[in-house]
């Protein structure tokens, strides 16, 4: 304790009794007092430091043990440096103060661990843990635990290899839901889920006897694994059941900003270019002040990638070139930035531009030239020019021999009918298999499909080479056997005769089949009509090869209608009507004078009979009324004129009635 007077001990009794109760803010007070008295005291100095590290005032802890570092020197307060470095997120700083400290104490490897861990530095940070774990013993054991199972897990999403079992022990929430990280990692997305749902019951357990715990707290605790339960819904293609999880969380409100930008983030990607509206909300919570101190290098690629992809459907080039150019810069050989790009142009129709900057990064980055060629020889196709994508794709040297590849080459260049440019490709994927793995199937399968194509095409000389390739592969195969004679009668027909003499015999390759037998099954589609058995006594061929000729049966002739069996039939039937004996000839003018014949419904020769004035006696055709006496029509005998018909006498001449011309023209009547 410094020296000083009465007044300055009771100073550092206070600062004592507030220290042990946790009242920073009174113990800072106190001890201001005394570098009031004694501003060099190296102790009060410390204190002073504690206390602001306490009240989290880094920045102006750090001020100050910069100001007094040469009266505080570097070792007595490197911890407290590091850490305010590391909390000030300035973590390069803080990895060499603590590399520049003379002895590693424990808690100063257990802030190396997070500083390491913060430069995603996995494998340095989990040999950290793990000597840490193994010469320590403390209350803080399980802590140290759980950060060795968050650097697992890391290095199972973001590193190059898959991590080691360490076989901890899943007795918290935390370890289980790092568990669930590290399997999420590795694909296994289905025992992820069952490990969060076990996550999330022992959370529950954990808080349900702390009484200051509400429900809304516990939610905001759980919301971290109902995020990560949604993100494997999403993997697994239940995107309605994703996005209810995730507007849950983002209901919440949770405190940890990271949380927030990658709930927002993935449910922009299910968005996509549908809901932009929601999607333009959703992004400005990935934008919140330190969120790229929360989130791993890759987190934060991946949410500039979707708000550059946001951007461009939108319709806002600009700034998709702004934040595609930003991520290019940061990555130079990352190809996404190139494609969002590339993408950006093809939408303002600019293909050659496009395929220009493609070439361009293709050149400077071969490494990942691959799927840049790809992606040139798609643009080409799209605007027609086939030869040059297939020039393209000839190119890629990791897939040119492919079988994917070259079934692609060959479609496009016989689209294009370059028959030669086809075969070569055949070929030269023919030698590398050669040579690379001969008599494998895939080898041999080309050869085959070489051999078909151009037997396809006409060109059987040279697939004669190929044939007999395979022939000799597989000499029992009747089929290339036959293949390879009909391409060498062609060509050699001495040589096809003496092959064919590996045929087999006519007899061995015929099929035993019976035929009734096939055709009467169920579902025969053509059934061959059985001959029908002659009636009557049948004549046995004789032996050889005579033939005897089948009578046609006559068909009977149709009898007419009224033909009566008994009755003689007429002997002069056969002649025509005119010429038989019993012919008159036709009756003319039998119907002309009918009543309601001729010129408005009259006739010139009985118009006399009908007249009743000029007969004797003619009743009346109905009785008057008032008539004493009246008979009947038929009292007397006549006949009324209604009911009379006209006489027809053979003699009677009869007028002609001149008929009126008809006026030609277009009109009517």
């Amino acid at each position: 304790m410094a020296s000083g007077g009465g007044h300055v001990a009771a100073l550092w009794t206070e600062v004592n009794r507030c220290g042990q109760n946790g009242d920073f803010v009174r113990a800072l007070k106190a001890v201001n007092k005394i570098l009031h008295e004694a501003k060099d005291d190296i102790t009060a100095l410390h204190c002073k430091v504690v206390c602001l590290v306490q009240n989290s005032s880094f920045k102006e802890a750090l001020n100050l043990m910069n100001n007094y570092s040469k009266l505080l020197g570097n070792d007595l307060v490197v911890f407290e440096k590091a850490y305010c470095e590391y909390r000030l997120n300035r973590v390069e700083s803080a990895l060499k103060t603590i590399e520049a400290a003379s002895e590693q104490t424990d808690k100063l490897k257990e802030l190396y661990g997070q500083v390491l861990y913060r430069l995603e530095r996995y494998d340095e940070c989990k040999a950290v843990y793990k000597d840490l774990i193994r010469n320590s013993q403390d209350e803080y054991e399980e802590e140290r635990k759980t950060n060795l199972s968050a650097v697992v897990a890391a290095m199972s999403q973001w590193g190059e290899s898959s991590p080691e079992d360490l076989g901890l022990s899943e007795t918290t929430y935390e370890l289980c839901y790092n568990a669930a990280c590290s399997l999420i990692g590795q694909g296994q997305l289905t025992e992820a889920l069952n490990k969060l749902k076990q996550a999330e019951e022992l959370c529950r357990v954990s808080f349900a006897d702390d009484t200051d715990m509400t429900e809304e707290d516990i939610e905001s605790e759980l919301a971290v694994i109902h995020s990560q339960m949604a993100y494997i819904m999403q993997l697994q293609g239940r995107t309605e059941e994703a996005l209810q999880r995730y507007n849950q969380v983002i209901k919440l409100k949770p405190s940890d900003v990271g949380l927030l930008a990658v709930t927002a983030n993935n449910i922009i990607t299910i968005n996509k270019d549908q809901n932009v509206f929601d999607s333009k909300k959703k992004v400005k919570l990935t934008s919140t002040d330190g969120v790229e101190h929360k989130l791993a290098r890759r987190q934060l690629q991946a949410i500039d990638f979707n708000k550059a992809l946001l951007a461009m459907y939108t319709n806002q080039a600009e700034q998709c070139r702004k934040l595609a150019s930003g991520l290019q810069t940061q990555n130079p050989g990352q190809p996404r930035p190139v494609l969002v790009q590339v993408a950006q142009l093809c939408r303002e129709k600019q293909h050659g531009k496009a395929i220009e900057q493609l070439q361009q990064f293709a050149e400077q980055h071969p490494e990942s030239a691959s799927g840049i060629k790809m992606t040139m020889a798609q643009l080409y196709l799209t605007q027609g020019h086939v030869t040059k994508a297939c020039d393209i794709l000839r190119s890629i040297e990791d897939f040119k021999h492919k079988q994917g590849m070259v079934s692609a080459l060959v479609s496009m260049y016989s689209h294009e009918e370059d028959i030669d440019s086809a075969i070569e490709v055949f070929s030269q994927a023919i030698q590398y298999y050669q040579s690379q793995q001969s008599g494998s199937p895939t080898h041999l399968a080309l050869v085959r499909e070489a051999a078909n194509f151009k037997l396809k095409h006409g060109r059987k000389r040279e697939a004669i080479s190929d044939l007999e390739q395979l022939w000799k592969q597989n000499p029992k195969d009747i089929r290339m056997l036959a293949q390879l004679i009909s391409a060498y009668s062609v060509v050699d027909a001495d040589k096809a005769k003496s092959l064919s003499k590996h045929l087999p015999s006519p007899d061995s390759m015929a099929l035993k089949v019976d035929v009734e037998e096939l055709e009467n099954s169920h579902g025969a589609t053509y059934i061959r009509k059985k001959a029908a058995k002659p009636v009557g006594d049948t004549v046995p061929k004789e032996q050889g090869n005579v033939e005897i000729k089948k009578k046609r049966k006559k068909k009977k002739g149709k009898l007419p209608k009224n033909f009566d069996p008994k009755a003689t039939p007429d002997p002069e039937r056969w002649l025509p009507m005119r010429e038989r004996t019993y012919y008159r000839g036709k009756k003319k003018g039998k119907k002309k004078e009918q009543v309601g014949k001729g010129t408005q419904g009259t006739t010139a020769g009985g118009s006399a009979d009908l007249d009743a004035s000029k007969t004797a006696s003619s009743p009346p055709t109905s009785p008057r009324p008032g008539s004493a006496s009246s008979s009947a029509p038929g009292a007397s005998g006549a006949v009324p004129p209604r009911q009379q018909k006209p006489a027809t006498a053979s003699g009677a001449t009869r007028k002609k009635v001149p008929q009126k011309k008809k006026k030609s023209g277009k009109g009517g009547w």
